[in-house]
């Protein structure tokens, strides 16, 4: 969108309160991201009231997910952009500048409704969208690449399929004009994504999908670092584990999502894994690569989980000792088969249960942190004060998620690749200095 919005001319600045049109592109995944989203309209339709900005348009999954509900929530909103008219977001917020008819209309109490471009989630059938020519908001250095969009899983509590459709890859060739691209521009670490990345390509009868488009980007100059997240552990086999093992640039740091391990609460999930299967991927893994850092997403209070079911979890994650781990509380999202189960479970034993399983991984990682003080590493560095200390990651450090490299007296540039020795931890921080 950004690059859309550049290339018709328009000025993008990052001060919203002075901008003529403030575009708000959004998730609509679990409440807490709903919540922030709103919040975030809200300030900008307030600075719409007080004349600092012309015009409010929001983008993203929480205008898809409510489509003309979004104005009832928040009034003076111009444009609900639906997901597939992404692409055409230049001339939307010409249209809403300019109040063209055929953009909007009005609701009869002074809303300005962009009725034609939302959509019900069902109309989505869309190709995946080409994501060529980007702007970029994250460091030069480092870039997301989407894979597919949408997803054909139906866990019971995710809203997901509901909002972005079905599951769609993006052919081959696009995916890989895409990251030359990004490659060409400056980027050494490719980060790929996508709402289920181990179904890649099953939907384009590829063979492997995943495995053999990670061997075609690793042919591609100037990428460094492959980083794969949000992997299906039962994708996970093990042509894709010894392509990972076998690589010079696929780091061996894995996202594997596992949401639970009880057989009860899985089953209720409508998730097809088993304890036996969870662990013995585990295994698997760290017999293939002895170095690999795994990183997991859990969820405390699904209906139904008793005491039994979250002890067997913390048992799990003691056993299993991941590198990092995030943590939800479930949350009953309308429109979902969980948020009608019965024996919800009370928001206070949610936070408790939380806040036991995310101490239990505190100390893992605390532990396992202080283990590398005295190790060298390759550090990417990602951005260096005046003359003060730089701030980078080794491969096991996802960008905005888990804890950084703190380098003293850093004299490289960001971007770079240094060698570094770990002299000390602070939390999930690691404190190295350049070698």
């Amino acid at each position: 969108m950004l690059a859309e919005i550049s290339r018709a001319g328009f000025v993008i600045t990052a001060e919203t309160d002075n901008a003529e049109v403030v575009v708000i592109n959004t998730c609509g995944f679990i409440a807490p991201a709903q919540a922030e989203s709103l919040e975030a309209i809200r300030r900008a339709v307030d600075c719409k009231r007080h004349g600092s900005v012309k015009k409010v348009v929001v983008a993203g999954c929480l205008g898809q997910r409510l489509g003309p509900c979004l104005h009832e929530k928040v009034p003076g909103i111009d444009a609900v952009v639906s997901l597939d008219q992404r692409d055409n977001i230049a001339e939307i917020i010409d249209g809403v500048l300019s109040e063209k008819k055929r953009w909007t209309r009005d609701d009869g109490r002074g809303t300005r409704l962009a009725s034609s471009l939302v959509h019900h989630p069902s109309s989505l059938g869309f190709s995946p969208p080409d994501d060529r020519t980007r702007l970029l908001i994250t460091p030069g250095h480092w870039a997301y690449l989407r894979i597919s969009e949408g997803c054909d899983r139906r866990c019971s509590y995710c809203t997901i399929p509901a909002i972005r459709g079905p599951f769609r890859s993006k052919p081959q060739e696009l995916v890989l004009a895409e990251a030359a691209e990004l490659a060409s521009a400056g980027v050494r670490e490719m980060i790929v994504i996508a709402q289920d990345t181990t179904r890649y390509g099953r939907d384009l009868k590829m063979k492997n999908g995943l495995a053999a488009l990670v061997r075609e980007l690793e042919k591609i100059d100037g990428i460094e670092w492959i980083r794969l997240m949000y992997l299906y552990p039962t994708g996970i086999d093990a042509e894709l584990i010894e392509t990972i093992a076998k690589s010079g640039k696929i780091v061996h740091y894995l996202d594997v999502p596992l949401q639970h391990v009880s057989e009860n609460i899985l089953k209720s999930m409508r998730r097809p894994e088993n304890p036996d299967l969870v662990m013995s991927l585990i295994e698997k893994l760290r017999d293939a690569m002895s170095d690999i850092i795994l990183r997991t997403t859990l969820m405390v209070g699904f209906p139904g989980e008793t005491d039994r079911d979250f002890e067997e979890l913390l048992d799990f994650v003691k056993w299993a000792r991941f590198d990092a781990l995030g943590c939800f509380e479930f949350y009953p999202e309308s429109g979902t088969v969980a948020a009608d189960m019965p024996d919800q479970i009370a928001d206070e034993i949610k936070k408790q249960r939380f806040d036991e399983l995310m101490l239990t991984q505190q100390e893992i990682a605390f532990e396992k942190n202080k283990s590398r003080i005295g190790g060298e590493l390759v550090c990417l560095v990602d951005s260096v004060e005046a003359e003060g200390p730089g701030c980078g990651r080794f491969y096991g450090q996802a960008p905005d998620i888990e804890g950084n490299c703190i380098i003293e007296s850093c004299s490289a540039t960001p971007g770079q690749f240094i060698d570094v020795k770990v002299i000390d931890t602070q939390d999930y921080d690691l404190r190295v200095r350049q070698i």
